[in-house]
């Protein structure tokens, strides 16, 4: 299922939940998991991984204020993947979740200032589930920002 909005464009396979949104005075926010989302749920999915089960994968990709494009945190040009299974932390939460691991990086894709945030369960095994994450990431399009009268 190939789901686009906001300039950002992704390919999820069969059984994958995806969406790509923008709250009110905010940036675009991309959410796909391998298992039902829940509706309503924060930027950083909160509901999601708190949802999600021991064979679960989540990717969030989320745009910030324009203005960080290329500077301090999102100095990194391209999107950080494939992810490196070493790059997966228990601790990489603002509380710990037990049977997750995860990965949260910045770079700047195409002008655009993005954080990757990239969680994923215990069964199989980590390695296993990042793999579907890194399949699903190489599909992930992004295109430059047209300001209004450019």
């Amino acid at each position: 299922m190939l789901l686009s909005g906001y300039g950002i464009t992704v390919d999820l396979p069969s059984g994958w939940d995806g969406l790509i949104y923008r709250r009110d005075q905010g940036d675009p926010t991309l959410h796909a998991g391998n298992f039902a989302l829940p509706a309503g749920d924060s930027d950083f999915a909160t509901l999601a991984i708190a949802a999600m089960p021991a064979s679960g994968v989540l990717l969030v990709l989320t745009q910030y204020e324009i203005s960080n494009a290329g500077h301090g945190l999102f100095a990194q040009a391209g999107l950080p993947a494939p992810v490196p299974e070493r790059a997966l932390r228990r601790r990489a939460f603002t509380r710990l979740q037990p049977g997750r691991r995860g990965v949260q990086r910045f770079c700047t894709v195409a002008g655009r200032p993005f954080c990757l945030y990239v969680v994923v369960g215990t069964d199989p095994d980590p390695g296993t589930l990042l793999g579907e994450a890194n399949a699903i990431l190489s599909t992930v399009d992004v295109k430059p920002v047209v300001q209004p009268g450019a």
